[in-house]
């Protein structure tokens, strides 16, 4: 569908969505809230891929509200869906699990000492404080509550008068040639995984042929729970069912007018949804998209139900530092909660808010993390005084905050990774922290380290959990004295140039300033020099001045930026290990 015309306040791709939903809105439902949708399954850690499915139209919906607009954004809870395997890597969970695959994930019980009361509650409630964490505003629908309620009922029905007309639809993508292997990140069906380790397109959950032909609903068991069930016998009139269980033996007789322990096939039950919910907007992970997929066979089989397929774009995978994709049926992934132990929800929103959702882009868990918090501290410098361009200061609103409100954030929001430093060399101890930070800058001192939260326990938290113990910093509990007698003139002369300006500039621009500023002075040039004014031989000079500090200070070639580590360290032990 073409782009109509964009916001004249913002250029960014949200504004341009934005646009498009609110005019098909008004052309299909006029006077009624825009609805856009999201889906989850809760079949274990909800991963930041999941989280994208969720963030787009998240972003979307906020500029419809921001525009005074009425909108509801659904996240589809698919707590209904068959317990497909055991993941990886969650405490609490062994091969006993492996007796629930087949069951309805809000039948499996939790994982050991979790207080929820199933398996899928307890990974719905992490990923519920995570977005809350975050400021997204979702309406939550349970299809376990959907579906054992009655409420598809007509639909189910509706879709089992018309299986001829799906299963013609079906007909069309049925091949027997295999596609490549992929990875997943829209939650579906068993049968659809299996379709994408390469069964072929048809083999997705579409449904099952069995005596009763082709049949678009799954009864669960009603003896073993599982849906490792064929039917058997249908009867149009009556709607008298009859099932039989491939696992346990068990068969029964039902009428479908009255029965609520079944669901429609994936294939079916999504565009099912979009009918029933009236969704206009609604993204798609690339693995939707090719043809005989969910999304686009969806786009037929939505007709039966009188609805439209929802517009939206293809969203593509999203990265963690050096993992180039995630899956959430392999174990140990990065979820929501996990990235806002070490980031603010502020620069966790600008990473999904700033790339287009065609664009794939990480989420760093290691060094980068401080870049990026570089980059965000820029960018938001350049919000503040009016020089940020459009689209950056547009996600740059998205990020701080949303259509109720600006998110929390902290007061003093100094650098990610100077608090990290003083995190790594303080090691918890909250009064030396404080110090460190409150001489950062001696005209505008730290009165509280609740100032610089949360960030400071953010960059804590990383320093805790991300940096290897190999690379913490220790700093060294006794002068080298071998190092120190091995010093030849230049080098002792190049300490005692520090040493001598230590107490005047006692701060973190005056200690930059005087680290950089030595190895100039030494070669007869003025502290204050440009690298312009400089011969490249100086900048090997100041590489080997600052190892030569990092041996004598924490007894390794590198470490933490020496204007923080020297303040952490304290003037009188920086005395005592530089040998004076």
């Amino acid at each position: 569908m073409p782009i109509v015309a964009q916001s004249t306040e913002t250029t960014d791709w949200v504004s341009r969505f934005a646009d498009e939903v609110i005019e098909e809105s008004e052309r299909r439902a006029p006077g009624k809230p825009v609805v856009v949708a999201s889906g989850l399954s809760p079949s274990g850690p909800i991963h930041l891929g999941n989280l994208r499915e969720v963030m787009t139209p998240h972003l979307v919906a906020d500029e419809i509200r921001r525009r005074g607009h009425q909108v509801r954004h659904l996240i589809s809870w698919d707590d209904y869906d068959r317990y497909r395997k055991v993941p990886a890597g969650i405490t609490g969970v062994d091969e006993t699990w492996a007796e629930h695959i087949g069951k309805p994930l809000t039948s499996v019980p939790a994982p050991k000492g979790s207080a929820h009361p199933n398996w899928a509650e307890h990974f719905k409630a992490a990923m519920t404080a995570s977005l809350a964490e975050l400021g997204v505003e979702f309406d939550g629908i349970s299809q376990t509550e959907q579906y054992t309620s009655g409420v598809y009922r007509e639909q189910i029905l509706h879709a089992v008068r018309h299986r001829a007309d799906i299963d013609a639809i079906l007909a069309q993508y049925r091949t027997k040639k295999a596609p490549a292997k992929k990875q997943q990140q829209k939650p579906v069906d068993e049968a659809e995984l299996e379709a994408a380790e390469g069964s072929g397109a048809a083999a997705e959950d579409d449904g099952s042929s069995g005596a009763a032909g082709y049949f678009p609903y799954k009864p669960y068991c009603g003896n073993c729970e599982k849906d490792l069930t064929t039917v058997t016998a249908y009867d149009d009139d009556s709607t008298e069912l009859t099932y039989a269980c491939t696992e346990c033996g068990f068969s029964e007789t039902v009428r479908l007018n009255e029965f609520n322990r079944g669901k429609l096939v994936w294939k079916v039950d999504w565009p099912m949804r979009w009918a029933y919910e009236g969704v206009i907007f609604e993204p798609s992970g690339v693995d939707h998209s090719s043809p005989g997929s969910s999304f686009q066979v969806g786009g037929q089989i939505v007709g039966i139900f009188d609805g439209k397929q929802p517009i939206g774009p293809m969203y593509a995978f999203v990265g963690i530092s050096g993992m180039a994709k995630m899956s959430s049926s392999r174990g140990g992934v990065p979820t929501p909660a996990d990235a806002l132990k070490i980031m603010e929800p502020q620069l966790l929103r600008w990473l999904y808010a700033r790339r287009r959702p065609n664009q794939s882009f990480k989420i760093a868990f290691d060094q980068e993390i401080q870049r990026l918090y570089d980059e965000w501290d820029r960018l938001d410098a350049k919000v503040a005084d009016g020089s940020a361009l459009p689209a950056d200061a547009a996600a740059h609103s998205r990020a701080v905050r949303t259509a109720n409100g600006e998110l929390p954030r902290t007061t003093r929001p100094l650098p990610y990774r100077t608090l990290a430093s003083v995190a790594d060399i303080t090691a918890g101890h909250e009064d030396q922290a404080l110090r460190i930070l409150s001489e950062l800058d001696p005209t505008d001192p730290l009165g509280s380290l609740d100032e610089a939260r949360p960030r400071y326990d953010k960059a804590e938290a990383w320093i805790n959990t991300h940096v290897p113990a190999d690379q913490r910093t220790i700093v060294r509990a006794e002068p080298d004295t071998e190092l120190l007698k091995s010093l030849d003139e230049q080098g002792r002369q190049s300490l005692r140039l520090l040493l001598d300006g230590l107490a005047d500039n006692w701060s973190l621009d005056g200690l930059t300033h005087l680290v950089y500023g030595v190895p100039k002075v030494q070669a007869g040039f003025s502290a204050d020099a440009t690298p312009k004014e400089l011969p490249a031989e100086i900048k090997t000079a100041q590489r080997s001045f600052f190892a030569l500090l990092y041996h004598l200070l924490v007894g390794r070639d590198t470490g933490p930026r020496l204007p923080t580590l020297l303040l952490a360290v304290g003037q009188e032990r920086v005395r005592v290990l530089l040998g004076e």
